[in-house]
């Protein structure tokens, strides 16, 4: 099931879709799609025939090209992720591709258009059924793959800055998990907000990867000690905004690190743990601890959402943004791509491409 309640696949009978999307009286279609039968880790899950979707008003089938790979995909298979869809069901939340028909009433794309969406999961499918408000087109010259790989990790790290924490140019910005695909759209948007960049991460290797993506400072926070770094990188002020998606461990010292007045964004939990904070830190700080939840951010705000993705969009169209993609795999590796990310190995975004669309 998506978020909405819809399945991500309907049965289509006898139906099959014609030149314009519509629907003539030919054979069932099958299309394969990775499935999650059980709760558990990529080893797991099979790839399987499933009816070729049929969509219902408001709703848009897209002929999957590509799709973006991320930290959620990981735990949603084994249930511990905020949503829990009923089994069985297939994980991706970002696709990218070509519309191939649409329900009554979507007006803002039609079958043919280049595509990318959020499901929330049913991605890693050649195709998918998506409501249409979670339907952006593409404009040309994007590939598929960049397509398919910023709406999450910018989509999120652009709420997160833009609309939770309204950063500032001047201001400076420590993001951890820098080189990973949330971390690394907080590195580019800070830059282009006017912001002075930190960023952290574990690696040299992957710190290489932040400076080429313009951060103005970096720190290995597993050689170094992060609180003594930001100290000495900021004078001893403080940063303005931390931006964590990593959470655990370094979620003490980062909140320590944070200038009168700062804005500590909650974005996720990569590290595993879930910290517990001394609240009497924000008394001491006078700042704010402010939770980042982008996903219900599009499912309740739409309007909004729909403005910051169009102006993503505008920015890596004009190269202004440039989102990493490290690495693709085919549909039948889509489990080794999770485990790459499990392990954190990945730097940017990977990709499922699928043959498809």
């Amino acid at each position: 099931m998506n978020e909405s309640g819809v399945p991500p696949w309907r049965t289509r009978g006898a139906a099959a879709t014609d030149a314009h999307g519509m629907f003539s009286g030919q054979e069932e279609r099958f299309v394969r799609a990775v499935l999650c039968k059980a709760w558990g880790g990529p080893e797991s899950l099979s790839i399987e025939d499933l009816p070729s979707p049929l969509p219902g008003r408001n709703q848009v089938v897209v002929s999957v090209k590509a799709a973006g790979v991320n930290f959620p995909d990981v735990l949603i298979i084994q249930g511990k992720y905020q949503f829990k869809p009923e089994l069985p069901f297939s994980p991706g939340s970002e696709v990218a591709g070509i519309v191939k028909a649409v329900g009554e009433g979507v007006r803002h794309v039609k079958p043919g258009d280049t595509v990318a969406a959020f499901l929330g999961w049913g991605g890693f499918a050649e195709e998918v059924l998506v409501d249409a408000e979670r339907v952006a087109p593409v404009p040309p010259g994007i590939d598929a793959k960049i397509a398919a790989s910023f709406i999450l990790a910018y989509g999120t790290s652009y709420h997160a800055l833009k609309d939770r924490a309204q950063l500032k140019s001047g201001e400076t910005l420590l993001v951890l998990g820098a080189a990973g695909g949330v971390g690394l759209a907080a590195v580019e948007l800070g830059k282009l907000a006017g912001a002075r960049v930190i960023a952290a991460a574990s690696t040299s290797e992957k710190l290489a990867v932040c400076r080429e993506r313009g951060a103005d400072a970096t720190i290995a926070y597993e050689q170094e000690d992060l609180r003594e770094a930001v100290k000495k990188l900021t004078d001893g002020k403080g940063v303005d905004v931390v931006y964590d998606p990593v959470g655990g461990r370094f979620a003490e010292p980062a909140l320590r690190s944070i200038a009168w007045g700062g804005c500590y964004l909650v974005i996720g939990f990569a590290g595993g743990d879930i910290p517990k904070i001394p609240l009497n830190l924000t008394l001491l700080k006078g700042c704010s601890i402010v939770g980042v939840f982008w996903g219900e951010f599009a499912r309740r705000e739409p309007v909004a959402n729909a403005r910051n993705l169009g102006e993503l969009l505008t920015w890596i169209g004009n190269a202004r943004l440039q989102p990493v993609v490290s690495a693709t795999y085919p549909l039948e590796r889509t489990a080794d791509a999770l485990v790459a990310m499990a392990n954190r190995k990945v730097v940017g975004k990977v990709v499922i491409e699928t043959g498809a669309g």
